[in-house]
């Protein structure tokens, strides 16, 4: 691209571009159509704010009174002019280099003063830093300046809060009273007593613990700044390590404040879904057919929110450090597929899985294994059965004790000597009787007493 290049310096010392020289003669023919239209749109833009950039750099006009001059935004224009302009901007509020780049250097602190705003205050704050004002409270100060007095008030709250209470002092050793309520409100205070512990104690944004709280979000972040630096400031700590550790954990803060979750919207669009895949063996297809939630979304959200939920049930290890997720449950359809049959078999007509692995001639520890660590819930609902008393019992206890609670139930013989012909442990099926089979021990005793 070639272009004849213009400069006007300005009293800064800094060089502004012309624009108007920026327009390109001729366009590199080796340029993508992407890149050129990307070319023309930066060339429009620096048109579009030329003027705002020049009455920026030869003027001391705010630049609300600048963009309605230019007609553009406020807020396009500060980002056009810290974008493109950073050393005027830096400039204009008095921040100096030292040595940095300009890219390096922060034009706005958090919880750091505005510029225009000190310049603005500076005169009234320090005369309520001095006792030749002490007469006078806070809103007749901010009228002898010509500032607002809640504007005063606050921006004072936030930045000298130390000049206040020193001047509450003060007055009142010397006995003035203005018959006004310094500090927080005890009304304010009740108010705002619930929202300030539960985010003190929580990962909760200020927005959530508002809307919690039913009070006003705007109402709560300000009784924070004014009385309550100390939680800010311990918030603004975590968000500084969750940034520089660069990791996002589940339900606690990130970089920028918010909690690391789904939104509120998305859980509840997934919370049906998710039930189904967490609790039975419903495959992904039937999940979003029975629930109409859309697969690409679903199968996203899954991996974004719940990926040990995914690696189980992909038959993965959670410590495994998987990074291709979708491979790694590639390269488990082989296996699936092979019992595949035997499942759905096993679902559809409830037995034991060595009678199942028997029919479809797989190794029935291997089988087990199998659907224990891929099939946890099918798993837990092979090992259970109900009696014909209607309990609830282990399949293998009752198996393995089947013999020993007929010959209990139907003969005289003792369950001692039934446990000894048997080769089972006496205690152990004595235990398993009384818990699950009460009647039975009744039925015996009835059959003794017949014979006596």
């Amino acid at each position: 691209m070639s272009a004849a290049i213009g400069h006007k310096q300005f009293p800064n010392g800094l060089y502004l571009t012309n624009m108007k020289a920026l327009l390109p003669i001729s366009i590199n023919t080796q340029l993508t159509n992407r890149e050129k239209a990307l070319v023309l749109r930066r060339y429009a833009l620096h048109c579009k704010y030329e003027k705002a950039v020049a009455l920026y750099a030869d003027t001391d006009m705010a630049m609300k009174e600048i963009a309605k001059e230019c007609n553009v935004s406020v807020g396009g224009l500060g980002s056009y002019l810290r974008r493109y302009w950073r050393e005027l901007v830096l400039r204009r509020h008095r921040i100096y280099l030292d040595g940095k780049k300009a890219d390096e250097v922060k034009i706005m602190e958090a919880g750091k003063q505005n510029v225009n705003a000190h310049v603005k205050y500076k005169d009234a704050v320090a005369a309520c830093d001095s006792l030749n004002y002490i007469d006078l409270n806070v809103s007749q100060i901010a009228r002898k300046f010509g500032t607002d007095g809640t504007a005063l008030a606050n921006f004072m709250r936030i930045h000298y809060s130390e000049i206040l209470i020193w001047r509450e002092k003060v007055r009142q050793r010397l006995g003035i009273n203005d018959n006004k309520q310094h500090g927080a409100r005890p009304e304010c205070t009740k108010q705002y007593a619930e929202a300030v512990e539960l985010y003190r104690k929580t990962e909760m944004t200020m927005a959530e613990v508002a809307e919690a709280c039913k009070v006003s979000l705007s109402g709560f972040c300000q009784h924070l700044r004014f009385y309550h630096k100390e939680v800010l400031k311990q918030k603004k700590q975590i968000r500084k390590t969750a940034q520089a550790e660069r990791q996002q954990v589940f339900g606690e803060l990130t970089g920028n404040g918010r909690t690391y979750r789904p939104s509120p919207i998305a859980e509840q669009k997934y919370a049906v879904a998710l039930s189904l895949y967490r609790d039975t063996t419903l495959t992904m297809k039937k999940i979003v057919e029975q629930t109409g939630v859309p697969a690409g979304g679903f199968r996203s959200y899954l991996h974004l929110w719940h990926k040990d939920l995914v690696l189980e049930r992909s038959g993965l290890d959670k410590e495994e450090n998987v990074t291709d997720l979708r491979s790694a449950r590639k390269r488990m359809k082989t296996v699936a597929a092979k019992y595949e049959k035997a499942i759905e078999s096993l679902i559809a007509n409830p037995r034991p899985v060595s009678v199942v692995a028997a029919e479809f001639g797989f190794n029935p520890e291997v089988f087990r294994g199998y659907l224990h660590k891929h099939e946890p819930g099918l798993a837990r609902q092979q090992g259970m059965m109900k009696a014909a008393n209607g309990k609830t019992v282990s399949r293998r206890s009752a198996e393995k004790y089947a013999e020993a609670v007929h010959l209990y139930e139907t003969t005289t013989e003792s369950l001692k000597s039934i446990a000894a012909h048997l080769g089972l442990t006496y205690n152990s099926v004595g235990g398993y009787i009384r818990r699950n089979y009460p009647e039975v021990i009744v039925r015996h005793q009835n059959l003794l007493e017949k014979t006596k």
